[in-house]
């Protein structure tokens, strides 16, 4: 099994298994957030809700877990790669390789998505701790720091860009997770593909239409 893990094609299954692990994630937390526009008090109850019990602690591992595989499995096969030219999935006829701009820059969408990743929990999860009262349960205002967050102009324009970015690495990421897990083949390839795509188009439209929203407020 660690001979297996260890290969090419062992570390593309292992990092496509923990990228459907976030983008499972990431589409949960899209999700959730969406409650900021039935109420306040819904969508701090829901934050509530999270992280009241233990199950938030497991969670969390298996995220941190999946993080650290995939950054890794994602380092060595960028250096296998540059190393040997032909660790490519499209051909051309004349046997070039053919590789999207998406695929090309996959190491730097990566990279800039891990400290989008810290800063936002920097944000956010250790961001200022506001309180309310909902229905006699005191607990964290989710709600008021999101809307405080998301009225500064300078924030609002790096989350756009950087969620735009993120689109794109998630359109192409699990694009190539099918892909390495054998979802790929005969006629269900074009199938899954256009799920790539739509998944990412609902993902990065559900996440830009909070800040949009809580910008244009206070307009």
């Amino acid at each position: 099994m660690s001979g297996f893990l260890g290969s090419t094609v062992g570390k593309k299954y292992l990092m496509g298994i923990t990228g459907l692990i976030w983008a499972g994630f990431v589409l949960a937390h899209m999700a959730g957030n969406l409650l900021i526009f039935v109420s306040h008090d819904a969508y701090n109850s829901y934050g509530h809700a999270l992280t009241s019990g233990n199950i938030i602690y497991v969670a969390e591992a298996v995220l941190v877990l999946a993080l650290i595989v995939h950054v890794y499995t994602a380092i060595s096969l960028t250096i296998a790669n540059r190393s040997a030219k032909d660790q490519r999935y499209a051909v051309t006829a004349s046997g070039k390789k053919k590789t999207s701009l998406a695929s090309r820059t996959m190491a730097v969408q990566g990279s800039l998505i891990l400290v989008f990743i810290i800063l936002h929990l920097i944000t956010f999860k250790y961001g200022t701790h506001y309180t309310t009262n909902v229905h006699g349960v005191e607990m964290r205002d989710l709600a008021r720091l999101m809307v405080e967050v998301f009225q500064q102009p300078g924030y609002v324009v790096w989350y756009f860009i950087a969620l735009i970015l993120l689109g794109f690495h998630l359109k192409h990421g699990v694009n190539s997770s099918f892909q390495s897990l054998g979802l790929m083949e005969g006629t269900y390839r074009n199938t899954w593909k256009k799920l790539s795509i739509a998944y990412a188009v609902v993902v990065i439209a559900g996440f830009l239409s909070q800040p949009a929203y809580c910008f244009l407020a206070a307009q």
